[in-house]
């Protein structure tokens, strides 16, 4: 323990060491080879490094960044792209063979069926279900404790969720005790307990319910405060004219917060694509819950490991993430110059 401690603080000295060593000797070096006359500072050579040094000076502070974000996001990608091209040892030139595997494959095309699924589901689930609490939530006095409670899943892993949502749905056999919530519910009504992850289509679903309890938390937090920038004056205006809450919610609410919803729906989105640990830890992908994440992970971990098709299914993911990524940031930036 007391190792690790150690190991952990020498680290962050030597990396505030170097970033402090890098950002001083770096602008040092620029301020000496551009130097600005004294005597004359308004010169034309005076003039022009400090326009240099200007122009030089904040990519000295963004290049540090801008090099580990091409080592590590710019570069896996070509390098993934380039894999992809080649066979499962990444030895021989297939081109695009492993596309067309891809998609006359039947455990890729169930796996984009069942992410096309997540897509429709979770994201309009989790921000319907967090712009609800975040209205709702406020006109209670014990609103915050139940925003808090809320709110909570998002500190659990995605792992740690599944395991919890995996005793919710623990089915011991027709005749053994029920220990599972959902199948003492059924019991408790009459009904016949059942192994619910094993049921095709619904099993999907309630693999959906876990990603639902953890984000609508999350589009809760951001779409309370939106709602809180709401002028109250509008509001007022509009119950002084006769309008009812739910003509105020439909018709005053969502117009004003329409790019937040947006932000949150797609950011939920993204997340929905790379969706893996609760496939992985819940049903790995048995009984028709395959997606997208969890067959790339197979196919390059499991059984030999296939590089080109393992790095054709990650593009892929790449692709679908890239314009819904493209969209929100249009629509960020246009919201930035219509204020």
């Amino acid at each position: 323990m007391f190792a690790q401690i150690a190991n952990a603080m020498i680290a962050i000295l030597v990396g505030v060491s170097v970033a402090f060593f890098y950002f001083w000797g770096t602008n040092w070096l620029l301020d000496k080879f551009l130097l600005t006359d004294g005597a004359n500072i308004n010169n034309a050579k005076s003039v022009r490094n400090d326009k240099l040094r200007s122009k030089i000076r904040p990519w000295l502070f963004l290049f540090p960044a801008l090099f580990f974000m091409g080592l590590y996001l710019v570069f896996p990608v070509f390098a993934t792209i380039r894999l992809s091209l080649l066979d499962r040892t990444a030895d021989n030139f297939v081109g695009l063979s492993n596309y067309i595997w891809a998609f006359q494959d039947a455990s890729f095309l169930q796996a984009l069926g069942n992410n096309f699924l997540w897509l429709l589901i979770v994201p309009t689930a989790s921000t319907g279900f967090g712009l609800l609490v975040a209205v709702l939530a406020d006109r209670l006095w014990w609103g915050n404790i139940a925003k808090s409670l809320i709110f909570m899943p998002m500190a659990i892993s995605f792992i740690g969720a599944s395991v919890i949502w995996k005793f919710v749905y623990d089915y011991r056999g027709p005749d053994a005790d029920q220990i599972g919530v959902l199948n003492a519910i059924v019991q408790m009504f009459g009904g016949t307990p059942q192994a619910w992850i094993t049921v095709p289509f619904w099993n999907s679903v309630f693999l959906m319910i876990v990603l639902i309890w953890i984000q609508t938390g999350f589009a809760m937090v951001i779409l309370s405060a939106a709602l809180r920038g709401i002028p109250e004056e509008t509001l007022e205006a509009a119950k002084i004219d006769g309008a009812t809450p739910v003509r105020i919610f439909f018709d005053i609410m969502i117009p004003q917060i329409f790019p937040t919803i947006l932000v949150v729906w797609t950011t939920i989105t993204i997340t929905v694509l790379k969706v893996f640990d609760i496939v992985l830890a819940m049903t790995n992908g048995q009984w028709d819950t395959q997606v997208l994440a969890n067959l790339m992970f197979d196919l390059m971990f499991r059984g030999g490991g296939d590089s080109g098709r393992s790095s054709t299914v990650a593009i892929v993911i790449m692709l679908a993430v890239l314009p819904i990524m493209i969209w929100n940031i249009r629509n960020v930036n246009r919201e930035e110059t219509t204020r």
